[in-house]
C-alpha cells in the first residue's frame, strides 16, 4: 500500500506569547481576526484517539503549528511529525495568522507523501475508515457537484467567488463534462439536483463543499502554484484572512475539473456547534458517519456547556487514552 499521510494544523488561541505577537499585526480595516478563527475547543485529543482507533493504517500525522503544542501530546510518537510554520512556509509570508497561508503551502512540508488527507482540527473520525475511503488507484475520492455560490455578508462567499474565478480562467463546463460519470454519477444521490440546477448557465458557478476532511495529491499543489502563482502569492502576503484571498478549495476544484478523482458520496457530515446539541451528540454516539465536522460559529450561547456535552459523547466511543497522549 502506498503511503497516505494526514495533515492537521492547530493553533492554541490561549497562548499568551502568540496572542501578543498577533496583536502586533492586527489589521485596522480588513482581515479576519475573529475569535472563532483561533479558538481551541478542547476536543483535540479525541481527534488523535479517532485516528489511532479508526485509521491505524495512516503513514504519518503532520501536526502543523506556529510552534506551540498541547502539553499532553506525545511528541515522540513514531508516526507524529511536529511541523512549525517556519519549517515549510517561505519567510516572506511569515508570521502568518491566516489559515489560507498555512494551507496553500502544504506541498512544501518536507517528506510529505504524494497522497495526503487534510483535516481541520474540528474534523473527527468516529467510525472505521480504510485507505480507499480517501484514495483509489492513486486518485483522491471526491464528489464533483456543481452548486451556485450563495452571496452572503462576510468574507467567506467573497473568497469562494475569487477561487471559482480562477477556476473559470483555466477550465470550462466542457472540460468537466468530458467524463459523464464524473459529474452525473448516481453515487451523488440527492446532490445531483444541485448540478442539474446549473445546467442553463455557461460558466462554472461553483461547487458543493462537503466541509469534511479532503484528499489531495501534492503534485496538484505544485501544478496550481506553477500556473497561478500571482494570486496564490498575493493571498499568502496577507497576515490574516481577507475577502480577496483564494483558499485551499482551489486545489480541490482543480482536481475535480481535470477529472483526477474517483466519484464518491461524502463520507461525513458537518454541523455548526450552534446546531441542536442532541443531534450532534447522537451522531457521535451512534457513529452515523465516518467523519463529523463541528464547525465553530459566532452565534452560539453556552459554549462551555455544549463542548462538555460533546466531550461526553466522544468519551462513549473513544474512552481510552491513545498512544499520541502522554
Amino acid at each position: 500500500m502506498e503511503k497516505i499521510d494526514f495533515v492537521i494544523p492547530w493553533v492554541d488561541g490561549n497562548d499568551k506569547l502568540w496572542r501578543e505577537e498577533k496583536r502586533k499585526y492586527i489589521p485596522n480595516d480588513e482581515g479576519d481576526d475573529r475569535e472563532i478563527r483561533f479558538r481551541d475547543n478542547g476536543l483535540l485529543r479525541y481527534w488523535f484517539r479517532g485516528i489511532e482507533k479508526f485509521a491505524p493504517w495512516v503513514n504519518k500525522v503532520y501536526f502543523v503549528t506556529c510552534g506551540h503544542k498541547p502539553e499532553w501530546l506525545n511528541i515522540n510518537h513514531p508516526k507524529l511529525e511536529i511541523i512549525c510554520h517556519t519549517d515549510y512556509i517561505p519567510n516572506q509570508y511569515l508570521p502568518t495568522f491566516s489559515s489560507h497561508v498555512i494551507e496553500l503551502n502544504f506541498h512544501r512540508i518536507k517528506d510529505l507523501s504524494e497522497k495526503f488527507v487534510y483535516f481541520n482540527d474540528d474534523f473527527y473520525l468516529i467510525k472505521n475508515v480504510k485507505p480507499n475511503d480517501f484514495f483509489i488507484n492513486d486518485l483522491p475520492c471526491d464528489c464533483l457537484v456543481e452548486s451556485a455560490i450563495t452571496p452572503r455578508i462576510g468574507e467567506f462567499s467573497s473568497i469562494l467567488c475569487e477561487t471559482v474565478g480562477v477556476i473559470n480562467k483555466n477550465f470550462s463546463k466542457k472540460d468537466i463534462r468530458r467524463n459523464f460519470l464524473n459529474i452525473y454519477n448516481p453515487k451523488y444521490k440527492e446532490l445531483l439536483i444541485r448540478t442539474f440546477s446549473t445546467l442553463p448557465y455557461y460558466h462554472i458557478m461553483g461547487f458543493y463543499n462537503p466541509h469534511i476532511c479532503q484528499s489531495f495529491r501534492k503534485s496538484t499543489f505544485n501544478e496550481v502554484w506553477s500556473k497561478e502563482y500571482d494570486i496564490l502569492h498575493k493571498t499568502c502576503m496577507n497576515r490574516f484572512r481577507g475577502k480577496n484571498d483564494v483558499s485551499q478549495y482551489l486545489f480541490r476544484y482543480w482536481q475535480l475539473c481535470k477529472g483526477e478523482f474517483v466519484p464518491q458520496y461524502p463520507i461525513g457530515k458537518m454541523y455548526n456547534i450552534s446546531s441542536d446539541i442532541r443531534v450532534i451528540c447522537n451522531t457521535i454516539e451512534k457513529q452515523k458517519y465516518k467523519v463529523i465536522a463541528i464547525n465553530d460559529t459566532d452565534d452560539v450561547n453556552n459554549i462551555d456547556d455544549r463542548e462538555n456535552q460533546i466531550k461526553s459523547a466522544f468519551m462513549k466511543i473513544l474512552p481510552d487514552k491513545s498512544s499520541y497522549e502522554l
